[in-house]
């Protein structure tokens, strides 16, 4: 009995456990793990048995404070506007949830919860400028705490508040009508008579010599970051690059045969539609490989002082969206079909129109193409987007009257205008690179023998 009950108390020592008390008594004895000890003796058999309970189920759990700092963006940026904050004060995330939304130069940039919890504090406000790794907000991480609703409407609830029953109301009324009805109405008052005084009418403006008609207003907005900088690099194209534009005009009733041919059962195969982009990317690609000085930039300190080649094409197409022009790029070109360059596109514009586009959409690019066509522009001179050489615009499709092997007849014709930098592209590469794309467009066979 004695060995027995030795035994049972160094058994019980593994068993110990850490009693969490307060001042209300609000938790109970917690063991650190659970033991089952059976001792047999002569006298019987003592079992001891724990069973782990970590805190009592009023409480949820909560362990320590975060703050959430401005998360890194990009290489070449460092800095943002906090354009509002999707959580307020008080209000419980869950992991991944947005909370804020930086505008930077180029997109805007989510910021999401590391880890579920409880927004405390914010340490910015809507409009401030914040620096990549500065404090944004605090989170005190946890659970949700029980008691709190969600916010977000129950599937099949909606968020509408229903109107009250009318019934009721009627029922509720009904009395008090019935009183009012049985009381005499009251006499109706007498029109009073005309004063005889002559009634003086409002005295007329005398500040304009001409009578104002409607109503005119003016509002004053607040430019948003990705505007000022395109109005920056607008400027700074035209003040560092020697601009030159360049005009040609192109016969499409070749490439309108071939897309009202294909149209259909190139979108039935593939699902995407076939446009006017994908030959023009091709065509450029071409022409920028053959004459790679168009292809080619200029870098280095005080407006630059080397010329950097590209054996590559990565095609910057703009794209316009509400918030203003993005530039998404297509990669290695030179290396697409028809199909790849019209599926690329495709996903970069809707990105780009639900402001979806990332940083690694917009950076790099050799060379950038602009069609004005889409909003029935006739002719242009499209800006560089710097620090590239050079920038293609396509125009709208017009029908007009040509020469075509001494006859006149009415073909559907685009103006193409490429600006150059003259700093480094003479005025014969651009005129051949127009040309020879020209070439192409013209007669889109060249591109299935290599011509």
């Amino acid at each position: 009995m004695i060995h027995s009950l030795k035994a049972f108390r160094s058994a019980t020592k593994l068993g110990a456990s850490c009693a969490f008390r307060n001042l209300n008594r609000s938790f109970s004895s917690v063991p650190l793990f659970s033991k089952t000890l059976s001792i047999n003796s002569g006298l019987g058999a003592i079992s001891r048995t724990s069973t782990p309970k970590i805190f009592s189920s009023a409480f949820s759990r909560t362990y320590a404070d975060k703050v959430v700092v401005v998360p890194q963006i990009a290489d070449s940026i460092n800095e943002g506007t906090l354009k509002g904050w999707t959580k307020q004060v008080g209000d419980f995330v869950e992991q991944d949830e947005e909370v804020a939304t930086i505008e930077t130069d180029k997109v805007d940039i989510p910021v999401n919860a590391p880890a579920s919890g409880t927004i405390l504090a914010h340490f910015a406000e809507a409009d401030d400028v914040v620096a990549v790794g500065q404090d944004l907000f605090k989170l005190q991480l946890g659970d949700r705490p029980e008691g709190s609703q969600d916010s977000s409407p129950k599937k099949g609830e909606s968020s509408e508040p229903k109107p009250e029953a009318p019934q009721e109301t009627k029922s509720k009324e009904s009395p008090k009508q019935e009183k009012t009805e049985s009381k005499p109405a009251p006499k109706k008052e007498e029109p009073k008579p005309a004063s005889s005084a002559p009634v003086q009418s409002a005295p007329k403006a005398t500040g304009s010599p001409h009578e104002q008609i409607g109503h005119r207003t003016e509002s004053r907005v607040k430019m948003n970051r990705m505007r000022l900088r395109i109005a920056q690099r607008l400027k700074e194209a035209q003040n560092t690059a020697a601009s030159l534009t360049t005009f040609n005009e192109v016969d499409m009733t070749n490439l309108l045969e071939l897309r009202k041919t294909y149209k259909d059962q190139f979108e039935k195969k593939h699902g995407v539609k076939l446009g006017f982009m994908s030959a023009f990317c091709r065509a450029s690609a071409i022409a920028l490989q053959e004459i790679p000085a168009v292809n080619a930039s200029i870098e280095g300190p005080n407006g630059g002082d080397t010329i950097v080649y590209r054996d590559y094409v990565d095609i910057s197409v703009a794209v316009a969206t509400p918030k203003g022009l993005v530039t998404p790029v297509v990669r290695n070109v030179q290396d697409m079909s028809f199909l790849d360059v019209e599926r690329t596109i495709a996903e970069l514009g809707t990105k780009a129109r639900d402001n979806k586009v990332t940083i690694e959409d917009l950076t790099g690019g050799t060379f950038t193409i602009s069609n004005g066509g889409v909003f029935g522009s006739l002719m242009g001179t499209p800006i560089i987007n710097m620090p590239q050489t050079a920038i293609l615009g396509m125009h709208g499709t017009k029908e007009r009257p040509v020469a075509v092997n001494g006859k006149v007849e009415i073909r559907p014709m685009m103006y193409l205008a490429l600006t150059y930098d003259h700093r480094l592209v003479d005025g014969r590469e651009a005129v051949t690179f127009l040309v020879r794309v020209k070439e192409i467009i013209e007669d889109p066979r060249r591109l299935l023998l290599g011509l």
